[in-house]
């Protein structure tokens, strides 16, 4: 078939500057490609050409940014190109203009994101989506369900996928690719000798990093060799300080231990923080549809501790590869679930290999792409 990707109007494909879509599509275009002739349509980039071909698979980059300034360029891409399927990536709102612009394509929807609340779009709307959909694709159980208590009729057409991640990028740190990596980063950022704890995402009030700052000083008393590692910055790529960032570094100065903010980390890089670390703490406060740092922490070999809210809990196994907060507003409930952790090393370990497992076995990119074949057959 002839298949032409959408992504979202934010950031670009590769995803050069990050962002959790463009990664997906970035990880399941080699397994896709070997049985379809694919586009990839998304926002074009100072860094990247407006068109280019990469491993058979044909890029378009169009202005973007503003989501009007967006669906008009893809329903005039659309107007002048025929596919035999278009796969959409959050953006229910895409779904009339392209129909309009293509009214015999098959269109397929996938969710990262509760797009489908009523304030991100008319419920009038919503409906005639859902109606010209053939399938939609959810990252994690929560999202789907979500979609189905807000629309009933879209139950049949929902499938899980869960996202994926490049088990050869992302290694421990005791793999003998990342060893000398691991080593030099820690001497280098003075955590010789300490058990790093590690949070990457977004410095924003929902992903909650604040709480585990603010356990810190109780669990330092308890366990001598702690250090914290913060990976991320305001939005992507921008490093801007914002009150809350402010607000952070603030708390993380008082810390009786070694703290490094490493501000944005590109892509290509983040996986040797990973391999640094010896424990991955996931934070957030809001309904985050599944983070996909949960399996970049596990394919790293690194326990992890996770909080109750949307989809994160849906990949852990209790104290098999982490442990859940369930109230995360309570910096107290972060110090509970990390001492269980720290004071048991060879759970620590246990862990840490089981995690590594569970990427290997459930969540490399040809699976989740095998998946996606299996819904475009459908």
């Amino acid at each position: 078939m002839k298949i032409l990707m959408i992504c979202t109007e934010k950031l670009p494909v590769p995803p050069v500057l990050g962002g959790a879509i463009q990664t997906y599509i970035s990880g399941i275009l080699p397994h896709l490609s070997k049985a379809h002739d694919i586009t990839v349509l998304g926002i074009n980039d100072p860094s990247l050409p407006d068109q280019e071909t990469i491993d058979g698979n044909r890029y378009v980059r169009v202005p973007g940014k503003i989501f009007e300034v967006y669906r008009e360029e893809v329903v005039s891409y659309l107007e002048a190109n025929h596919f035999d399927l278009i796969h959409i990536f959050n953006r229910p709102r895409l779904v009339l203009p392209v129909r309009k612009a293509a009214p015999h394509s098959k269109i397929t929807l996938s969710m990262h994101n509760d797009m489908f609340n009523p304030e991100k779009i008319n419920p009038e709307e919503a409906k005639a989506a859902i109606d010209e959909v053939t399938n939609i694709v959810t990252v994690s159980d929560y999202i789907g369900n979500v979609i189905k208590s807000l629309y009933p009729q879209a139950s049949s057409k929902i499938r899980t996928i869960y996202s994926g991640v490049d088990t050869n990028r992302f290694l421990p740190g005791s793999h003998p690719k990342m060893q000398k990596i691991r080593n030099e980063l820690r001497k280098a950022n003075g955590l010789e000798n300490k058990t790093v704890i590690l949070f990457a995402g977004r410095l924003s009030s929902n992903k909650g990093v604040d709480r585990l700052i603010r356990a810190l000083p109780e669990l330092s008393s308890k366990f001598k060799d702690l250090a914290l590692v913060i990976v991320g910055s305001k939005w992507f790529s921008q490093n801007d300080v914002t009150d809350y960032v402010a607000y952070v570094r603030a708390l993380a100065k008082k810390l009786p231990i070694p703290v490094v903010s490493t501000g944005f980390v590109a892509p290509s890089e983040i996986q040797n923080w990973f391999a640094a670390a010896d424990l991955f703490v996931c934070t957030s406060i809001w309904q985050e549809p599944l983070a996909r740092v949960h399996y970049e922490a596990m394919a790293s070999g690194l326990p992890i501790v996770t909080t109750a809210r949307g989809g994160n809990p849906e990949v852990i196994r209790i104290r098999e590869n982490g442990l859940v907060v369930e109230n995360p507003e309570d910096p107290g409930c972060f110090t509970e679930k990390i001492t269980e952790i720290l004071s048991n090393r060879s759970l620590m370990k246990k862990m840490g290999e089981r995690g590594r497992e569970l990427a290997l076995s459930l969540y490399e990119w040809d699976r989740v792409g095998s998946e996606i074949l299996e819904v475009w057959k459908k």
